[in-house]
């Protein structure tokens, strides 16, 4: 690895939201087309359509047709856009790695504190030597090759797309033997905080686990733990 290498951004390609855009656009042209005998289908075996398909129905071929055209194209960037969001942007460079969130906010891991990165699941983890982990964030699963690249071309460890330690994860049951009680009111916060879409009381809640040596995952909708 060359010291002065340039820094490699890894984010969703602007080639891939315009994708879902262009998607979008080709699925509202479509409905121009097909709205017509869809509500005359609904009228005649339901008696009835609902009203905003009546409505697109309604208009003749020649402002369907760009009318939903356009609809579709909204549509789609808005998935696009929530797509991006979702997604961290990760800086590796020679001295360290930095991870952005859509937010504007970010984690800086210096070189010297990152002793291997690997994708679990929809994460990216970023741990120290102890095994305590820098981040944990949401990242597209196809970006894992991407991600490997960019790593591995600055030295770092890069583990692969499966935890080293996935044996040691635990799923949590509250009130269940293996924790003390501080521990499982963190763990009572941060499940109430996620189901309420409070994340930011959910990562604090993260944070101070770690401070205890705990490090937690979601699996679907339940919780996992282990200790470092």
């Amino acid at each position: 690895m060359a010291e002065h290498e340039p820094s490699v951004t890894v984010r969703l390609p602007d080639t891939w939201l315009w994708a879902v855009i262009l998607c979008g656009a080709a699925l509202g042209l479509g409905a121009a087309f097909a709205v017509g005998p869809l509500a005359d289908w609904m009228i005649g075996r339901f008696d009835g359509a609902p009203g905003p398909l009546r409505l697109a129905a309604a208009l003749p071929l020649l402002w369907a047709v760009p009318v939903l055209t356009l609809c579709g194209s909204v549509a789609g960037a808005w998935v696009a856009d929530s797509w991006r969001k979702e997604n961290p942007v990760v800086e590796v460079g020679a001295a360290g790695v930095v991870v952005r969130d859509a937010s504007g906010g970010g984690h800086h891991v210096e070189r010297a504190l990152l002793a291997d990165a690997f994708t679990d699941g929809r994460d990216l983890v970023l741990r120290d030597p102890d095994g305590r982990e820098h981040v944990r964030t949401r990242v597209e699963s196809a970006l894992a090759g991407r991600l490997q690249v960019a790593f591995e071309q600055h030295g770092y460890s890069w583990r692969g797309t499966a935890d080293p330690h996935e044996a040691d994860w635990t799923d949590w049951v509250d009130n269940g033997p293996g924790l003390d009680e501080s521990a499982h009111t963190l763990l009572r916060t941060r499940q109430r905080a996620l189901a309420d879409h409070r994340t930011g009381t959910a990562d604090e809640a993260r944070d101070e686990l770690r401070t205890l040596g705990i490090t937690v995952r979601d699996r679907g909708k339940a919780q996992q733990y282990r200790k470092v």
